[in-house]
């Protein structure tokens, strides 16, 4: 009894400067369900957070933090309500960096890995995977936005279309297939708009154009 008493009065203490300091526990409000515990060494988290959800009455662990004691990064996973990793990743305070990776729901294979900056912006090649492994979808990130080649693929690794982007916006050559690998149309676009002659096929065969070019209306001058 006296343990437990002693335990419970060192618990969410703060220091001589009003900063937490030492183990904290918090609990969902009006409740005796555990929000989350961890350490602080004078206001920083030290070490590994346990973070909670309140399901059925249950605390159920649905994220946890591994701090570094040297700065404010942290190595993350989210859980799901079974304790399966549904995703992780390192985070600065709250903006995601670095690579993240995202599984399927039922099973460990991957589903996603991304990239980020220091900004929390994504960076480089996003992948999508199917449950079999195969890769799915390939776009390129600049600074958040979309920038270059974006490819999508079927399960048996066929091309079926794929696009280039710059700055966010559609511009320059797209091209659709059909599962067989086919060309089905290809065309350009430019600011995120169908431009000059998109052609489409079948069979392997060019069966008609559609002009796209831009042509400004006349406008009459007044005199």
């Amino acid at each position: 009894m006296c343990s437990s008493i002693m335990f419970a009065q060192n618990v969410n203490q703060f220091d001589a400067n009003g900063k937490r300091h030492g183990i904290w526990k918090k609990h969902f409000e009006d409740t005796n369900i555990i929000r989350y515990e961890g350490q602080f060494a004078h206001g920083k988290e030290i070490g590994l957070f346990k973070f909670y959800k309140n399901y059925k009455k249950k605390a159920i662990l649905s994220a946890t933090k591994l701090f570094n004691e040297n700065n404010n990064r942290a190595a993350v996973k989210f859980l799901a309500s079974n304790g399966k990793v549904i995703s992780e990743g390192e985070m600065y305070g709250k903006t995601y960096i670095g690579t993240w990776k995202y599984y399927q729901k039922n099973s460990d294979q991957l589903l996603t890995v991304e990239h980020y900056n220091d900004k929390g912006e994504l960076i480089g090649e996003r992948l999508v995977y199917y449950p079999s492994g195969q890769l799915a979808e390939k776009k390129n990130y600049s600074n958040g936005k979309l920038h270059g080649e974006s490819f999508w693929l079927s399960e048996k690794n066929v091309v079926l279309k794929s696009y280039i982007y710059e700055n966010d916006e559609l511009h320059g050559k797209a091209q659709f297939y059909n599962p067989k690998g086919e060309l089905l149309s290809e065309g350009q676009y430019k600011r995120g708009k169908k431009d000059g002659v998109w052609k489409f096929y079948e069979d392997g065969k060019l069966i008609r154009k559609k002009d796209f070019t831009y042509k400004p209306k006349y406008i009459k001058k007044t005199p």
